[in-house]
């Protein structure tokens, strides 16, 4: 048997590698802890540890359910996050501005509704920006949550939007409403799924008019707070 002797520099370097590592991987842990970080970089879930979640409504279309959308969150008490186009944005300030008023968090959703995935990362930063611009000039307020139009990610993708310092936003519970199903559906996709610091994905459409007050009274009777994506994603666990 060939026995190998280290020495005393080389043992040193082996051991302060071994450190790094460490440090790195507690790191990484505490990053995923907090709901920081997620598979790709994208963010799933909130950080508060608490009963919260976030509603996301993303929009593009839908105008005239939003309305009834926002009536509904304010009977129950809740905020939501609006991620809007650009050309929404465009074609809809007054309503904007309405939605901003009440209280609710306006984020990016792009400025065109298109496939994210096939853009350069120029183009990418690009859509956001003018989204940002759009936005800024209705509520005077800047955007720094980003939720890709279909859901699409990719490491190149997530990347070229973090450079521009914004959060890459999923989500843990998908209601699915755009395929239109019957009202109960979207309530049960919810109630069935709900668990603390999720983020649950909506559109403004007509069944999901009418799911919502149920699921928002439900959410309330089992004791979650509906918080802005920006309060879930940025609080911190209490005690920390």
């Amino acid at each position: 048997m060939r026995v190998f002797y280290l020495s005393w520099k080389k043992m040193g370097i082996i051991a302060g590698l071994v450190a790094v590592l460490g440090l790195s991987l507690c790191f990484t842990a505490l990053l995923w802890s907090r709901g920081v970080v997620a598979s790709s970089g994208a963010i799933y879930q909130g950080s508060t540890g608490e009963k919260a979640v976030a509603i996301t409504v993303n929009v593009d279309w839908g105008a005239e359910h939003i309305p009834a959308m926002l009536e509904a969150l304010q009977k129950n008490q809740a905020k939501a996050t609006f991620f809007v186009t650009g050309t929404w944005a465009e074609n809809n300030p007054e309503l904007l501005k309405a939605m901003d008023g009440a209280g609710h968090s306006i984020q990016n959703h792009g400025y065109q509704h298109i496939h994210f995935n096939r853009l350069k990362a120029a183009q990418v930063q690009e859509q956001i920006k003018q989204a940002e611009e759009v936005i800024f000039q209705a509520t005077g307020k800047q955007t720094r949550f980003f939720a890709p139009p279909y859901g699409e990610k990719n490491p190149s993708l997530i990347a070229a939007v973090n450079t521009l310092g914004y959060e890459y936003i999923l989500w843990s519970i998908d209601t699915i409403d755009w395929e239109k199903p019957a009202p109960q559906v979207i309530v049960e996709r919810v109630m069935k799924r709900v668990h603390n610091d999720a983020i649950i994905l909506m559109h403004p459409t007509e069944p999901t008019v009418i799911a919502l007050p149920e699921i928002l009274a439900g959410l309330n009777e089992q004791g979650y707070k509906m918080l802005t994506i920006e309060e879930l994603v940025q609080a911190p666990a209490e005690g920390q």
